[in-house]
């Protein structure tokens, strides 16, 4: 953030030579020394002479060009989401097989601690409402 600040700040003062004619320093009565283009009243102020810009003079940066640490957590950001679509694509890829073998075989069974258990038409009916509510709630 300060290195965003330090480098606003750098352009600003590039850009104000270009643009303003005068500029006026003077120090309130806290201490804190301002600049503007006009002069307070009431107030001691000094006239600053900026030196005239080159022709055909620019900044290296854009004005609205990130920072390079910017561009990383950007960067990291696009990739971790890219991450995330790819597991949720996997998941209702997977969600929807489980969801159409719930549907077409009515003698399903399950891996159990005791064994094999072949599902209730009750539970088969349970977990196909189980497994349309999760595609509903993350597959679009």
């Amino acid at each position: 953030m300060r290195t965003f600040t330090m480098t606003a700040g750098l352009l600003l003062a590039m850009c104000l030579p270009c643009q303003a004619g005068q500029i006026y320093k003077w120090v309130d009565a806290q201490g804190v020394t301002h600049f503007d283009a006009q002069p307070p009243q009431g107030v001691a102020s000094t006239a600053i002479s900026l030196p005239k810009a080159p022709k055909g003079a620019s900044s290296t940066l854009p004005p609205n060009a990130p920072d390079a640490e910017q561009q990383v957590m950007d960067s990291q950001a696009k990739q971790q989401v890219a991450r995330q679509e790819a597991e949720r694509r996997r998941f209702c890829t997977q969600t929807r097989a489980s969801l159409a073998q719930l549907q077409n075989n009515p003698r399903l069974s399950e891996n159990t601690e005791g064994g094999i258990r072949r599902l209730t038409e009750e539970e088969r009916q349970q977990r196909i409402v189980e497994t349309q509510k999760a595609i509903d709630n993350h597959c679009r």
